[in-house]
Order: C-alpha cells, then sequence, then structure tokens
C-alpha cells in the first residue's frame, strides 16, 4: 500500500530548509573568505553581518511557520519542528551575542604600556600596512592585560605566545614575536613580546581596523597570565 504523504509536508520541508539557510550562509562566506574567494568586505561585512542578520529572523518566521503547519500530525512532522525551531532559534540567539560583543566597541589594540606601546617588526610592520586599530588601549581599559615587572627569559616568552594560539616567529635578546589569523574569516591578530630588565610588557593588534568583540584584550590577557606563571 502506498504511503499517504501528511498534508503540508512539501511545504513544511521547504520552510525547515528556509530555516537552516542562516548557517549555510555563514559557513559558505567564511571559507570563502580565508579560501580568498572574496575579501571581508563581502564575506564578513556584507554576508555575515547583513544579509545572514536579516535571514537569521526570516528563519525563525520560517520556523514558527512550520510549527504551525505541522501541529495536526506531530507523530510525522515533529521532526521538522524541532530542527527548525532548535537552528533558528539558537542561530538567532547566538547573531544577538555577537553582535553585542561587537558593540562594545573596545579597541582591538592593546598594550601593557600604553604611554610606550611595543613596537611591531619592520617585516610585521610591512605586513600590517595601514588598516589597523585607529586607537589602543592598556590595562585600565582591558585589566587582563598587565606587564610582568621581571625580566622574563626570551623562550618563555615564546611559549607564552604560543600557548595563547600564535604562532611564534622566533625568540631574541629582548622580544618575541607572533601571529593568529582566526579560523572562519582569516582575521589576523599580531603580538610582540619586548623584554627590558625589570619588566616585560606584551601588545596585541588586529590587522585590520574592525571590531572583533575584544579579542585583541583577550588574547594579550592570555599572553600576560603566561607570562606571570612563567618561571
Amino acid at each position: 500500500m502506498a504511503r499517504v504523504r501528511p498534508k503540508n509536508e512539501g511545504l513544511v520541508q521547504g520552510l525547515t530548509l528556509v530555516s537552516l539557510a542562516t548557517p549555510f550562509l555563514l559557513l559558505i562566506a567564511a571559507f570563502g573568505t580565508s579560501l580568498g574567494l572574496w575579501d571581508a568586505s563581502v564575506g564578513y561585512d556584507l554576508l555575515a553581518l547583513q544579509v545572514a542578520w536579516a535571514l537569521a529572523f526570516v528563519g525563525v518566521a520560517a520556523a514558527l511557520a512550520v510549527s504551525v503547519l505541522a501541529r495536526r500530525d506531530l507523530k510525522r512532522l515533529g521532526l521538522y519542528v524541532v530542527v527548525a525551531l532548535i537552528v533558528s532559534l539558537g542561530t538567532l540567539g547566538a547573531f544577538a551575542w555577537q553582535k553585542a560583543r561587537l558593540a562594545e566597541g573596545l579597541p582591538e589594540d592593546v598594550s601593557t604600556n600604553p604611554d610606550d606601546r611595543p613596537g611591531f617588526s619592520e617585516a610585521v610592520a610591512g605586513m600590517r600596512g595601514e588598516g589597523g586599530p585607529a586607537t589602543s588601549i592598556g590595562p585600565e581599559a582591558c585589566p587582563a592585560a598587565q606587564p610582568v615587572m621581571r625580566q622574563v627569559a626570551p623562550q618563555r616568552a615564546y611559549e607564552a605566545l604560543q600557548a595563547a594560539g600564535f604562532t611564534a616567529r622566533g625568540a631574541f635578546a629582548a622580544r618575541a614575536d607572533g601571529d593568529k589569523t582566526g579560523f572562519w574569516f582569516g582575521f589576523t591578530h599580531d603580538a610582540v613580546v619586548r623584554i627590558r630588565p625589570g619588566r616585560t610588557d606584551v601588545r596585541v593588534a588586529a590587522r585590520d581596523g574592525r571590531s572583533h568583540g575584544g579579542e585583541a584584550c583577550r588574547l594579550a590577557g592570555e599572553i600576560s597570565r603566561a607570562l606571570q606563571t612563567a618561571e
């Protein structure tokens, strides 16, 4: 005997796909940006922050429509309701959380010594170009970024960068440098640990001028903590 399809099953399936569209768009935007198929102004600023944000609300509306259409046959259509609601509401919630982080607007250039910021090497400065953060902050705005009031061994500085997820580029007599590139959109933060008698300072700065939700502050804090605990 042929299976009788539930009423509105095709429409429910279509609306469920709409509710799943935002995560797929974000994946396309992220990987396309990191692979160089388009630049961050398209993949991040346009597709992720604008198009996907609007589509997240459409996804929730589609999930609610699925709930209404499937309410009389939840035994066969209930899975669509669960998937549509979990994915759409979860995506919108994650978006709202990220938007709140970005709205904090902490500058993505953090130093443990804002009056005498450690400088980047010429090679790193060349890669950074002119598109970095316009302003910088210190321990007052980012309490996690604290100087180490002693001279840290270069190898310990190198290890602290690695502990914070940076690719360390070398440990020299008075400094250690590194960079960290994000997985999703390929945004890069540069870090330098400057070593002087009686004091070791940290600086972390994004290569672009966007807000990253205080990522530079978080990373500077991780390096600072690793240095504080180094022998």
